[in-house]
């Protein structure tokens, strides 16, 4: 296989679309996590709005006819919609960055040996005929080859995801402000 078959066959669509749909539906899950968190801190099962009440001693001046100033402390009580006072939840991401490496090395190796080898003996003696020769010899050829091949694979991918408070919606800074109108302070009872 060819280093370029190799990087062909890496799934891309999956590699990269796949955590991005993973980031899409993070959002999306966080985008109904601060629904939950506005319907269940900020409101009761009436879908009233849930209010904190606080009393607190606060001076009134008071003069009188001679221009006198009175200071009497007077209980007094603030009541505010629970939601005003919290941050809400409302994440947004920012920035994913997908970072791929692939590394591929490849190897082959082709090894061939021969070898020759050739002998010849060859004697002559005296005997009853004229002479007698003797005549030994011997060749042997051997070839030897080897093939090897050798890939590594190595694949990484790194993402990274940037999340930020994000400014809520309008429709929600719209809510907060109506609930914020709301807020009274009165002498306690």
């Amino acid at each position: 296989m060819a280093l370029g078959d190799e990087i062909s066959s890496i799934d891309f669509q999956s590699m990269i679309g796949g955590p991005l749909n993973a980031v899409v539906r993070a959002q999306a899950e966080s985008a109904q996590t601060s629904v939950d968190f506005i319907k269940a801190v900020g409101f009761t099962e009436e879908n009233t709005p849930q209010m904190v009440s606080f009393q607190y001693m606060k001076p009134i001046e008071t003069k009188d006819s001679d221009g006198n100033v009175t200071i009497t402390p007077t209980k007094y009580e603030l009541t505010v919609p629970l939601l005003t006072m919290l941050p809400i939840p409302f994440i947004r991401v920012e920035e994913t960055t997908i970072d791929f490496n692939a590394k591929i090395n490849s190897v082959q190796e082709s090894t061939t040996a021969t070898s020759h080898d050739f002998s010849a003996d060859m004697s002559a003696k005296a005997g009853w005929g004229p002479f007698s020769v003797k005549l030994k010899a011997s060749y042997s050829f051997k070839k030897q080859t080897s093939a090897s091949s050798k890939t590594e694979r190595t694949y990484s991918m790194a993402v990274h995801v940037r999340a930020v408070q994000d400014e809520l919606p309008a429709g929600t800074d719209r809510l907060l402000s109506i609930l914020e109108s709301n807020i009274q302070e009165v002498p306690a009872a």
